[in-house]
């Protein structure tokens, strides 16, 4: 999957996107919104980068690098299916937050997934993860009442959802 937006690729990762990639992975504050494991050493980050990398390539899954001139500065990934709807999940380094690449990201993803067949998307994000959710009110996203409480690095949080239906 290749989109290009005003300032951002949503691309594949390849082998050069390693470090960025694992910078991502193994920063603290995104580790606060966006599940990651920790890890015990650099091998095991780069065998999670393997694996998005190598998701990014499949043909029928939605995972794509974030770029902004010629950087990874982010990943969206598809989370989960469920017949016509995806739900997508996405992490941008903070370095490049609050300059709207979050909501530029989001509303070429959700493009992308209905120019797929897709005839809804959604998102979620901790209820203490305002800034998320802004960016999904900006990207035509509506909060819905679906919740799930999230166990997660040994605290409990309330996910709420937000929803796109093709119009």
């Amino acid at each position: 999957m290749y989109i290009k937006t005003e300032r951002l690729e949503l691309k594949p990762l390849s082998d050069s996107d390693r470090d960025n990639m694992i910078a991502l992975l193994t920063n603290s504050e995104i580790k606060k919104t966006y599940m990651l494991p920790d890890f015990e050493n650099e091998e095991q980050a780069e065998k999670l980068f393997l694996r998005l990398k190598d998701g990014s390539l499949a043909e029928k899954v939605y995972q794509v690098g974030i770029f902004l001139d010629g950087e990874v500065i982010g990943y969206a990934n598809e989370v989960e299916r469920d017949g016509d709807a995806i739900e997508l999940g996405y992490m941008i380094h903070p370095n490049h937050h609050n300059k709207g690449y979050g909501t530029e990201m989001l509303k070429a993803m959700i493009g992308e997934m209905f120019a797929r067949g897709f005839k809804e998307v959604l998102a979620g994000a901790f209820e203490e993860n305002p800034a998320s959710m802004r960016i999904m009110e900006k990207s035509g996203m509506t909060r819905i009442e679906k919740t799930d409480e999230i166990e997660y690095r040994g605290k409990g949080h309330k996910c709420v959802y937000y929803s796109k239906k093709c119009d």
